[in-house]
């Protein structure tokens, strides 16, 4: 008899096989008078028992097959331990960023129409007084006391202790977790998981990336920590705050590195920034993958340089909604950084097989069935679409949402598959590679018609020693937009020299067809950035920053 389709079916086999390998280890943290605390660590024999006793304690209070929970836990053993009981339970994990507003969190809840919450204490205060998810009927606190809950996780465990494996018989088409998209255009939406969805992803991750059991892997952002234990590594958990990435220390990731042989890291753009700034060589580093945004040439060059010759830096494309679509490797990266940097968008590599991934014209409405028709001609911008065993079929309780971004494609064989729409503009080149040119809806679309995509314009502008980075936004009625070059200064640049900078970059413009009609430039002093990576450039927030920074300027001229 097969394994039911569920990410949690690889740990029984694993504590089989390899019992005493630690599956995951927190370091300790050092407090405030000096001493350290001990590392808190489980072997795959461990956090199988375990995850099998909180998921028998947790069936007796109701949280079983189907309830959907939410799960609002710090990166601790607690939370690997919770949400792989909740996936052998064949309960539904609600997954959202903790650290978004406090009204779209609350919507985000809402929609949800958790049966259960399981968190910190300082989640159930928030959830009384903010009136989080009032639906949950079962509330379970990692705290020592049931305090604002009706009992602790260590009550559920012990509860469940002697019950027996726990393994449900979920199906693939069975609902695995709503996990929330990060936000970053708008209100986060809940994407429906299914078990074949996870499973897929490990399979393809495992392919992709050439992962084999045994490894140890920093992975900074908790969820991704989710596939170690299906690919049979040991994830070593950071000491840093997941949603500051860009304000980890970097010597405490040095230190987790050096201590536990780390041969594979998982980080956003901006944390690479931080190793990469830091400048330590990593010699024990095989494999580093880095998602979340486009990753600056410049960063994927530095930290190339601190790796041994026989390291593999791997940029993944992808979103909640489909992941991994395509890869493309460092070396090859850097080779297509000249093309980057003259408005060829960022190249993001090959797909992932078995994805198709296609172009279609570029359309801000609902697209119900699939047409060849729709396609652009190779070359051609246009929005990016991926089939796949990845990808997502809806989003929980948004239905317009859902229509915006699948297409039902009928299949020569008389089955159905669903196209997922990406939101982001591209291209396939003559080789087969995919490249990025930007959100759709961040495109620029100026009153004579041309469409600016922030890809093809911010690297031209990137390359200027004096900016840290750029943002392309757009001011105005859409359809007829005027172009405005946000600019963040490289550190230590005098806000003195805004104008000598502003015109060199306007002249440096003229140069590219993308960016020729590009003359408004704003000086911003630190650009929004979203909370989970902290690498996607808030650019709705920043246009209606330039609006009114415009307006300023015309009203001071008159």
């Amino acid at each position: 008899m097969s394994d039911p389709c569920n990410i949690a079916a690889a740990l029984p086999r694993l504590a089989r096989e390899r019992p005493d390998q630690v599956a995951m280890r927190c370091p300790g943290r050092r407090q405030w008078n000096g001493m350290a605390r001990y590392d808190i660590a489980l072997t795959y024999a461990q956090l199988d028992a375990r995850s099998d006793a909180i998921a028998a304690g947790l069936a007796r209070r109701g949280i079983a097959r189907g309830t959907r929970t939410v799960v609002m836990l710090r990166p601790t053993p607690e939370f690997f331990l919770t949400l792989f009981a909740l996936f052998k339970a064949g309960a539904v994990p609600v997954l959202v960023d903790p650290g978004i507003d406090r009204r779209a969190l609350r919507q985000c809840l809402d929609e949800a129409q958790p049966e259960a919450f399981i968190g910190i204490a300082l989640a159930h205060v928030a959830r009384v007084a903010l009136r989080w998810a009032t639906s949950a009927h079962t509330r379970i606190t990692t705290a020592p006391r049931a305090w604002l809950a009706d009992a602790t996780l260590a009550q559920v465990e012990r509860d469940g202790t002697g019950a027996g494996p726990q393994l449900a018989d979920t199906a693939p088409d069975d609902i695995a977790a709503i996990l929330f998209t990060s936000g970053s255009t708008g209100v986060p939406k809940g994407v429906v998981y299914r078990h074949r969805h996870f499973v897929a992803q490990a399979a393809m991750l495992r392919e992709a990336f050439g992962i084999g059991e045994g490894g140890v892997d920093l992975p900074t952002f908790p969820p991704f920590a989710l596939f170690d234990p299906a690919l049979g590594l040991t994830s070593i958990i950071p000491d840093m705050d997941p949603t500051r990435p860009a304000r980890a220390n970097p010597r405490r990731l040095l230190r987790a590195i050096e201590r536990f042989g780390v041969d594979q890291l998982f980080g956003s753009p901006a944390l690479i920034a931080v190793l990469a700034a830091h400048g330590a060589p990593l010699p024990s580093l095989r494999r580093v993958t880095c998602a979340g945004a486009p990753v600056p040439a410049a960063v994927v060059a530095a930290m190339r340089a601190l790796l041994p010759d026989d390291a593999r830096f791997w940029t993944p494309y992808g979103a909640t909604e489909c992941l991994p679509v395509a890869v493309i490797e460092g070396r090859e990266l850097q080779a297509t950084r000249e093309r980057s940097e003259h408005g060829g968008g960022t190249c993001v590599g090959r797909p992932v097989a078995p994805n198709v991934v296609r172009i279609i014209a570029i359309d801000d409405g609902a697209i119900a069935h699939w047409d060849d028709a729709q396609l652009v001609r190779p070359g051609q911008v246009g929005e990016i679409t991926v089939a796949g065993p990845t990808a997502t079929d809806s989003y929980f309780n948004r239905d317009a949402a859902t229509r915006l971004a699948k297409i039902r494609e009928a299949l020569p064989d008389g089955s159905e598959r669903i196209v997922h729409r990406m939101g982001d503009l591209g291209y396939l080149d003559g080789e087969g590679r995919l490249w990025f040119c930007g959100r759709k809806s961040q495109r620029v679309v100026t009153a004579d018609g041309r469409v600016l995509c922030t890809e093809q314009v911010e690297p031209v502008f990137n390359v200027h020693s004096d900016v840290r980075r750029t943002a392309l936004v757009g001011v105005g009625a859409a359809g007829a937009q005027r172009p405005v070059l946000c600019v963040e200064l490289a550190t230590g640049v005098a806000g003195d020299q805004q104008p000598r900078i502003a015109a060199e970059l306007r002249h440096l413009g003229e140069g590219f067809v993308h960016t020729a009609g590009i003359r408004d430039v704003l000086f911003h002093p630190r650009f929004p950035v979203d909370i989970r990576h902290n690498a996607k450039i808030g650019r709705e927030a920043l246009a209606r920053w330039a609006s009114r920074a415009l307006r300023s300027t015309r009203r001071t001229r008159a």
